[in-house]
């Protein structure tokens, strides 16, 4: 099994998700973020399993989509990184 760690900025990325969509509806932003985690949690034992995030292209940064959000995350030798959590209709952007 992998391990799974998240970065600063996608868990700074889900709360922000969360208090927005919190503001219509708190029982669907618990869902969301359940949501998130389970597409995340699969990552452990299958962590090449998202597609190469295609604006990049780069083997080791992959994604998965939950819902209409992009999971970003970085296979390194024995540890999956979720680096950002983004909604799929906004530019993704890396520097």
């Amino acid at each position: 099994m992998t391990r799974i760690s998240w970065t600063l900025q996608a868990l700074d990325d889900v709360e922000s998700i969360r208090r927005y969509v919190a503001r219509d509806s708190e029982e669907y932003a618990s869902l969301l973020v359940s949501r998130f985690l389970q597409a995340v949690e699969r990552l452990s034992d299958f962590p090449v399993s998202g597609r190469i995030v295609p604006e990049v292209g780069d083997a080791q940064l992959r994604e998965v989509i939950s819902g209409s959000y992009r999971i970003v995350y970085r296979v390194l030798d024995d540890e999956v990184v979720i680096v950002t959590v983004h909604h799929g209709a906004r530019l993704l952007r890396f520097t």
